[in-house]
């Protein structure tokens, strides 16, 4: 048995998976019908608490060839946890890994009763708990802090490229996805993917042909230290932003960002392309969005989300700068959006 009290004072019963320990996290949903692997090892989820929409969870196994960083979720919540997985590059099963991973959960629950509280109250702090505490200060207290230095890398790794070297690239790692580096590389790419306390200065000594910011977790606003270091790198060397990096490089350039009642998690957000009118399906994980009106005069944006409007990409006239602020390399369609890193080559070239 284990339990999940909310910051308004609802309370699910249901039944403990993976480490039968209490967690507190920021609770958020992701819409994905596949992909709880890549969920489950995404940093950007650092600090909170996961639910899945989509009912069965767990079928297809766990599969470490799928897995794209560090798993830092506080906690994991699924309507059915599959205990008999049929796939033939399965490893083992989703509780084995949840437990190897000391991450707790709860299944048995209603998930999309909890999913429209969400989406009407917005994102809160939730518990999963073995049984119910008296005192539930701590739901008041948490907050999601200092989760990028939790989740980069601390030294520095080259990927080499596969086939001729074309260009030689910087990935600045604030909580960065493998296939991000895999998308480079397939295109030709070397790959120094280097922590997120390096300098403005450090990045340029490498004299790389471009510099990638990647995705992350947590308020954007509360990494003064990246702010000033990207500052300092756009307009020297091309620069392509995703997700987090999209964000942290609206504000080094004097923008704004606000935080999402409920965010965008799942493998199935519209986004328009302005210039073209078209529409892709993406993949996002973010709670933050860039104010867009913020950056008048200085960039133009480029996509916006069908749903709410909000900012999904800007331009930097003359800075060779571009950021989205979904994710071109996680393939939601038939590699829908990829093009994206054909364009920062493309800046690269010039």
């Amino acid at each position: 048995m284990a339990y999940l009290v909310l910051a308004n004072g609802d309370i699910y019963e249901g039944i403990s998976i993976g480490e039968p320990s209490d967690a507190v996290g920021e609770l958020v949903f992701t819409t994905g019908m596949v992909g709880y692997l890549e969920t489950l090892t995404d940093p950007s989820y650092a600090g909170q608490i996961v639910i899945q929409t989509f009912p069965m969870i767990g079928n297809y196994g766990v599969i470490p060839e799928d897995f794209e960083g560090k798993t830092a979720l506080k906690g994991y919540i699924v309507r059915e946890l599959c205990d008999a997985p049929s796939n033939f590059r399965s490893a083992g099963t989703l509780q084995s890994f949840l437990e190897e991973h000391h991450i707790p959960g709860i299944c048995g629950i209603d998930t999309r009763h909890l999913t429209r509280t969400i989406r009407e109250y917005g994102v809160m702090n939730a518990l999963i708990c073995q049984s119910v505490p008296e005192d539930l200060s701590c739901l008041q207290n948490y907050r999601v802090q200092g989760v990028v230095e939790k989740v980069t890398r601390h030294s520095p790794a080259v990927y080499p490229a596969i086939g001729e070297i074309r260009y030689r690239v910087v990935l600045i790692d604030y909580g960065a996805k493998m296939n991000i580096i895999r998308s480079l590389q397939n295109r030709g790419c070397e790959v120094a993917v280097l922590p997120a306390t390096t300098s403005a200065a450090q990045v340029l000594a490498l004299n790389p042909d471009g510099i990638m910011l990647s995705n992350g977790p947590g308020d954007p606003e509360e990494n003064q230290f990246a702010i000033r270091q990207i500052r300092q790198l756009i307009g020297k060397v091309p620069v392509f932003g995703i997700c987090l990096g999209h964000q942290l490089t609206a504000l080094a350039m004097g923008g704004k960002t606000i935080k999402l009642h409920y965010g965008h998690r799942g493998a199935n957000q519209p986004v328009k392309e302005i210039q073209t009118g078209r529409t892709f399906i993406t993949s996002q994980n973010h709670g933050y969005a860039v104010v867009s009106e913020s950056l008048a005069g200085i960039g133009l944006e480029t996509f916006r989300n069908a749903n709410d409007g909000s900012c999904e990409g800007m331009l930097y006239p003359g800075k060779q700068c571009m950021t989205v602020q979904f994710h071109p390399e996680a393939c939601s369609g038939p590699q829908d959006t990829g093009f994206l890193f054909d364009r920062f080559l493309q800046m690269m070239g010039r």
